[in-house]
């Protein structure tokens, strides 16, 4: 049995069905929202390869490089938010940010 373009589709699907019922099911805890937007960018990265190997252009794998570094920017910030919450609140509920406004 051989891989087909169907089943790297699928298991991106999966993924990212996965990563949505993630963000829904757990608004408040900041890591794990952080987790489920990461495991979503991956789910579209597995597309993007999926699809570029299968019509053999490099032009997915490159995008998948920019979108990387995208979410390592966005992982960055995050966590920078995350732990000026924790230092402000000692608490990483994402319902107490309301608080931090200014």
């Amino acid at each position: 049995m051989t891989l087909t373009l169907g089943h790297y589709l699928s298991l991106g699907a999966m993924l990212f069905a996965l990563s949505v019922i993630g963000i829904f099911l757990n608004r408040k805890n900041l890591i794990v929202l952080l987790m489920a937007i990461e495991l979503m960018l991956l789910a579209v990265n597995m597309n993007f390869v999926a699809f570029s190997h299968y019509l053999g252009d490099m032009h997915g794998q490159v995008f998948v490089f920019f979108i990387l570094t995208v979410a390592a920017a966005e992982s960055a910030i995050g966590l920078a938010i995350l732990v000026l919450l924790f230092r402000n609140l000692n608490s990483i509920d994402v319902d107490k940010l309301d608080s931090l406004k200014g």
